[in-house]
């Protein structure tokens, strides 16, 4: 039933979600994933009060379990925020998170928009990719700011959209204040052919690792090749082919801190 839970998830059918992992905990009440997997389809569903309860419920039985930490926690911004019920979001399926070496990457924003603009917004929700002069900007379903591409990504990014590249991007993670954006290349200009939107090198000893179903993210350098000169960037993130990195936490697997939990 577990495993039906999380395939159900993966598929974004919630309603299918909820009653499955109900059934799981009328039979192992103690199941702490279980309600973490509730509390992650209630929020989907915008049933934010059952999301809570649910999350309530796993950290009782274990005080310690940081999915549900965080998550009460987001909920609680969201809750005082009063933004969350009246925005209009637009959510992206589990399977866009899927990675595509050289097509999709994970950006952090700089320069971040309001607090309500950012308090409004949720794991998965679409957000968009705007060129304001020199920089990239993402903006929500309402056109509000809520920062800016970091310069290492933002800059490549910008000339590939100018020269005819299209993009979708939606929330990956937010934590503290920090706010981590998914895009991915959806038309490469045929002109843009050579270039890759995220040019990457994949260390030789890096071995994702995969427990259970569950689809892990990878941290790694990057490499740029840039008019024929190789730079070294910054810290980036990449996934390797095939891998997600759509709340791993959404499965109710604690999971270290630099790894992606279940923001819901």
């Amino acid at each position: 039933m577990s495993e039906e839970a999380i395939a159900l998830a993966m598929k974004g059918q919630w309603k299918e979600a909820i009653a499955v992992n109900q059934s799981i905990v009328e039979v192992v009440p103690t199941d702490v994933d279980a309600y973490n997997r509730l509390g992650k389809a209630y929020i989907e569903l915008g049933e934010f009060d059952h999301a809570k309860e649910a999350y309530q419920k796993a950290l009782e039985l274990d005080r310690d379990n940081a999915i549900a930490k965080k998550n009460l926690d987001l909920l609680a911004q969201k809750a005082s925020s009063r933004v969350a019920n009246n925005k209009v979001r637009v959510k992206v399926s589990p399977n866009f998170f899927i990675g595509e070496v050289g097509k999709t990457g994970v950006v952090n924003l700089q320069k971040l928009g309001s607090a309500a603009a950012i308090a409004g917004m949720m794991v998965s929700d679409r957000v968009y990719l705007k060129v304001k002069g020199h920089n990239l900007v993402v903006e929500n379903e309402q056109g509000e700011r809520l920062g800016m591409v970091e310069p290492h990504h933002g800059n490549r990014l910008t000339k590939l959209i100018e020269g005819g590249n299209k993009y979708e991007a939606a929330i990956s993670s937010l934590d503290n204040n920090k706010v981590k954006v998914f895009v991915r290349e959806t038309f490469q200009h045929p002109e843009q052919s050579s270039k890759h939107s995220f040019p990457t090198k994949i260390a030789e000893d890096f071995q994702p690792h995969v427990k259970d179903t569950l689809l892990r993210d990878a941290e790694e350098e990057l490499l740029e090749e840039e008019e024929g000169e190789e730079a070294e960037l910054e810290e980036g993130e990449l996934l390797p082919e095939g891998f997600s990195i759509f709340e791993a936490g959404v499965y109710g697997e604690d999971v270290p801190d630099n790894e992606l939990l279940a923001e819901e």
